[in-house]
């Protein structure tokens, strides 16, 4: 394996790690919201706190990692996506820093205020609807160049289907993985009363998941033909194995058995599907402008890159283990025992 593509690899791999925990995150806004509106807070909602005090804070640091990596080795995408994101990205920012003020404002007691939940819900769907925009720019046919000048076009963007089509379903795979862990979480608690309506939320979001995905490639095959034909033509069996792994996953929440089994199926689920589509984009950062082999950095930058992201990377998965051992799944903490 190459520099260049040992570095886009250890990228994905943090860009993979923050779809799946803040997934979680921003799921959790929704659930908190939907229990407070329609009295089932009770049921739901300490749960959800209890699962959200010590995993928030470090929710971004996958995507700081992936952000500052990708500038790091590919120096063009700060060119061509600075423009691009632009608008999306100051929104997603925006949104980010009200996401941030919930959490103030629920450690000061403001916890049951109906307007902070539903500024709470609401970012947690539409953080992940404007950071989708970057894949969907990565296409190409959204950016035009003239001499040293790179233009957006943002009515191209915001009347393709294919666009729309990632919108969705970055907002139905949020629900999915977050109601998936979330009924794990409750099952470990042995709260019933939580797992019963989280359980349903899974049963309910699987279907638009598959049916979203299904959406996107009919649109990417419209949209960009070359990138279609890689995934469906080498990297097919990515897929399938993507899908199976839904299928497993969804009869095991069907069937009340098995609820962390059937998370780790989702996580593998996301994980073909997501890498299945990296690998397949590859050669192309953005169509057509960033290729990898021609966009990277030097070597002596690339390779003190690799090292730094590499050990970040063996330093940030113990660390989540011990988060999750030590507080997440303790014995009296996931059960409210302990604070």
């Amino acid at each position: 394996m190459n520099l260049e593509l040992l570095g886009i690899t250890v990228l994905w791999t943090f860009l993979y790690g923050y779809l799946i925990v803040a997934s979680i995150d921003f799921g959790a806004g929704f659930f908190a919201y939907y229990g407070k509106i329609t009295k089932k807070d009770h049921l739901i909602n300490d749960l959800i706190s209890r699962y959200l005090s010590p995993v928030w804070e470090v929710t971004n640091v996958f995507f700081v990692f992936f952000f500052v990596g990708i500038v790091g080795f590919f120096p063009s995408t700060a060119y061509y996506f600075g423009t691009a994101l632009l608008i999306p990205g100051s929104v997603a920012v925006i949104l980010l820093a009200i996401r941030g003020s919930f959490y103030a404002f629920n450690n000061y007691g403001s916890r049951n205020n109906t307007a902070y939940l539903f500024l709470y819900g609401a970012t947690g769907l539409l953080i992940p609807a404007s950071l989708s925009t970057a894949l969907t720019i990565s296409e190409g046919g959204f950016l035009k160049t003239e001499g040293d000048k790179v233009i957006f076009l943002a009515k191209e963007l915001f009347t393709s289907p294919y666009s729309w089509s990632v919108v969705a379903l970055s907002i139905v795979s949020v629900l999915f993985i977050s109601s998936a862990f979330l009924t794990y979480y409750a099952d470990r608690a042995n709260d019933r009363g939580a797992r019963a309506i989280l359980r349903k939320f899974a049963l309910l979001w699987s279907p638009p998941t598959i049916a979203a995905s299904l959406l996107v490639f009919v649109s990417l095959r419209e949209h960009n033909p070359i990138h279609f034909d890689k995934a469906v033509g080498e990297y097919w069996w990515m897929f399938a194995l993507s899908l199976l792994c839904f299928m497993i996953a969804s009869y095991l929440i069907y069937i009340k058995k098995k609820f962390g089994t059937a998370f780790i199926l989702v996580m593998l689920q996301f994980f073909f599907a997501f890498f299945g589509y990296g690998a397949s984009h590859l050669p192309y950062i953005l169509y057509p402008h960033i290729i990898l082999h021609e966009s990277v950095t030097n070597e002596t930058m690339a390779t003190a890159l690799v090292i730094a992201f590499v050990l970040g990377l063996f330093l940030l998965i113990p660390s989540l283990y011990l988060l999750m051992k030590l507080f997440l799944f303790d014995a009296d903490y996931v059960k409210g025992k302990k604070r």
